[in-house]
C-alpha cells in the first residue's frame, strides 16, 4: 500500500487529554440528539456519529416530518446545525460544556426543534450533568484537528476491512459514549446478552459479533490503540496468532490490542493495521466456528482466487 509513516501523526494522550475530555463531552451532547430522535437499531446503530472531511456528523435525524443534522467541524472549530428546509445555526467550539449544551439547545429551539435529551454523560466515570459541567472547558483547535486527521486515516482502513466481508456489518461509526471508531461483523447467530442491568451492554451483546476499531486512550489505557474482540469470547482466544508481532491479547481489557504508536512506527502503517484487523478477525472467527466464505469477496475485475490475498493486506 506504500504509506509513509510520517503521514500518520502522533497523538500522545497526555498532551491533549484536557481537550480530548472536553471534546468527548461535546460529542455526547450532539450524539444524544441521535439517541433521542432516531429509531432504535440493533447494536445501538442508531446513535453513533460518522467521520466527515471536516469532523463528525450525526447524519440526518427526524423531527416530526422535518429533518436536521449536526456536524462538529474540527477545522473551523464550530458546530453547524442544519435543517432540511434551509435553516442553519452555528456555535463555535470552546468553553465550558455547560455553556456549549445551553447554546446548542437554544439554537435548536430557534430552528423550531424542541427536543429533550438525557443530560447525564454515558459510559464515563463520575459523570457531570451537562448543565453543571464547568470542569471540562479546555479546547485546543490544533489538538482537535490532529485527532481528526487520525480519525480520517483510521476510518479509511476500517472501511477497507469492512468491505472484505460478505455478511452483515455495521458502518464504520464513532461511538460518543466510549469515544472510539469501530465497526462490527456479525455471523447471523443470536447470543445471550451480557448479564446485569446495563441497558447499553444488554442491547449490544445479543448477537455473535467480532468488533474492530480504534480509540485515542482514556483513564484506563492512557495511549491510543487499535482493538478487536469477539462476543461471546471463545475459549483459548489468547492462543490466536496475530500480525504484526507487536499486537497481543490483553486479558485486562478482554481484547486484542495493537498500540497506535507501534502501528505508525511500522514501515507501512496502513498494511500493519490491515494485518492486525485481518488476523485478529480470522483467529476469532475460526474459534467461533464462523463460515470461511464470509470473507471470500471478489471485486469487479478481480480473479476469484485473489480474495484470500485481500484478507491480510
Amino acid at each position: 500500500m506504500g504509506d509513509e509513516a510520517g503521514e500518520w501523526p502522533a497523538l500522545p494522550y497526555a498532551e491533549w487529554r484536557d481537550t480530548r475530555d472536553t471534546l468527548h463531552m461535546y460529542t455526547q451532547v450532539i450524539g444524544k440528539l441521535r439517541l433521542a430522535l432516531s429509531p432504535f437499531e440493533p447494536g445501538w446503530a442508531n446513535v453513533p456519529l460518522y467521520v466527515t472531511a471536516r469532523g463528525l456528523t450525526t447524519s440526518p435525524m427526524p423531527f416530526g416530518l422535518r429533518t436536521f443534522d449536526a456536524e462538529i467541524d474540527l477545522h473551523d472549530s464550530v458546530v453547524v446545525l442544519r435543517t432540511g428546509d434551509g435553516q442553519i445555526e452555528r456555535r463555535p467550539l470552546g468553553g465550558a460544556v455547560a455553556d456549549f449544551y445551553r447554546d446548542v439547545m437554544d439554537a435548536l429551539r430557534r430552528m423550531g426543534i424542541d427536543v429533550s435529551i438525557s443530560v447525564t454523560p454515558s459510559e464515563v466515570p463520575d459523570p457531570i450533568p451537562f448543565p453543571d459541567d464547568r470542569t471540562h472547558a479546555t479546547y485546543d483547535p490544533a489538538h482537535a484537528q490532529r485527532f481528526h486527521r487520525v480519525l480520517s486515516l483510521v476510518d479509511l482502513v476500517l472501511k477497507e476491512h469492512r468491505a472484505r466481508f460478505r455478511g452483515r456489518t455495521t458502518p464504520v461509526h464513532f461511538f460518543w459514549g466510549t469515544f472510539d471508531l469501530a465497526m462490527t461483523r456479525y455471523s447471523g447467530q443470536r447470543a445471550e446478552p451480557l448479564p446485569g442491568d446495563n441497558v447499553i451492554t444488554h442491547f449490544s451483546s445479543d448477537a455473535e459479533e467480532v468488533c474492530s476499531g480504534w480509540w485515542p486512550g482514556d483513564h484506563r489505557l492512557a495511549a491510543p490503540s487499535f482493538f478487536c474482540y469477539g462476543y461471546p469470547a471463545p475459549p483459548d482466544i489468547d492462543t490466536v496468532r496475530l500480525q504484526p508481532h507487536e499486537a497481543a491479547w490483553n486479558p485486562d481489557a478482554g481484547e486484542f490490542l495493537f498500540a497506535y504508536d507501534a502501528a505508525i512506527a511500522a514501515p507501512d502503517p496502513r498494511r500493519a493495521i490491515s494485518e492486525f484487523l485481518a488476523t485478529s478477525y480470522d483467529g476469532i472467527a475460526r474459534l467461533m466456528g464462523w463460515r470461511n466464505d464470509l470473507t471470500e469477496v471478489t471485486a469487479p475485475g478481480q480473479r476469484s482466487t485473489d480474495h484470500a490475498q485481500g484478507r491480510s493486506t
